[in-house]
């Protein structure tokens, strides 16, 4: 199956948090999408990798992506290594994609940094003739862009996601086990700096001042690892 976009994440509810809005609005253009999780995220404070592994799959379901893979890599001591490096190929060269979406260059969480170099590596990876993978054809993306998450990073450009907020926000909810739902009060779950109540104001205030220059409601920030080239200078508007 060839997509036009295949988002990475390093845990499960990255792409949620900081790109869903834009993936959705891609796919309601036309446009397949995929999703792949580097790990499982099973050091998070609650609930578990089994437990994620459902919880992404009935977003991918609310979002509408095609696909959702993870590759199982460990939680929170992943390296740069060949074996990494061929994972994420691997799943270029089976998908195919136009345009990979990955973590932040730069982030509180360790993992999204090194999850950001790791998938921009294996794109060049994927595209060595020399390098094989399964039998699988060598590719390489046109594009590479690195969504924003915690840490407040100056974005190189953002994308109008106003009509998908609150699609966004429920594909987040999916992730019961991470978010507030007001069950922690009873069952004495850890707390964590993403399992508040008002957590998700949090979210929709980021993706307001991500919208405020180009003058909408909501928008998701991004940066890009060279320089980009348009057809239009109408595009930039």
């Amino acid at each position: 199956m060839k997509l036009d976009i295949l988002a990475f994440g390093a845990h499960p509810d990255d792409i949620e948090l900081a790109c869903a809005g834009t993936l959705m609005k891609h796919m309601d253009a036309g446009y397949t999408v995929g999703i792949i999780d580097l790990t499982q995220g099973e050091l998070g404070s609650r609930g578990s990798g089994e437990l994620r592994l459902i919880e992404a799959e009935n977003s991918r379901k609310l979002m509408g992506a095609k696909v959702r893979e993870n590759l199982g890599i460990p939680d929170g001591f992943f390296t740069h290594s060949k074996e990494n490096l061929l994972a994420v190929a691997k799943m270029i060269r089976k998908y195919k994609p136009e345009i990979i979406l990955a973590n932040a260059l730069d982030d509180r969480h360790p993992d999204h940094g090194k999850g950001a170099r790791l998938v921009s590596d294996a794109c060049f990876h994927s595209g060595l003739i020399k390098v094989d993978i399964d039998g699988l054809e060598p590719w390489r993306p046109r594009a590479i862009y690195h969504y924003v998450q915690d840490k407040n990073i100056v974005a190189d450009f953002v994308v109008d996601i106003t009509p998908y907020m609150d699609r966004k926000v429920a594909c987040i909810q999916e992730f019961s086990s991470q978010f507030y739902t007001g069950a922690e009060e009873e069952d004495g779950q850890p707390q964590t700096p993403i399992s508040s109540k008002n957590f998700f104001e949090y979210v929709k205030a980021k993706d307001r001042t991500n919208a405020r220059a180009i003058r909408v409601d909501f928008a998701e920030a991004f940066n890009v690892g060279r320089t980009m080239g348009v057809k239009d200078m109408f595009d930039l508007l």
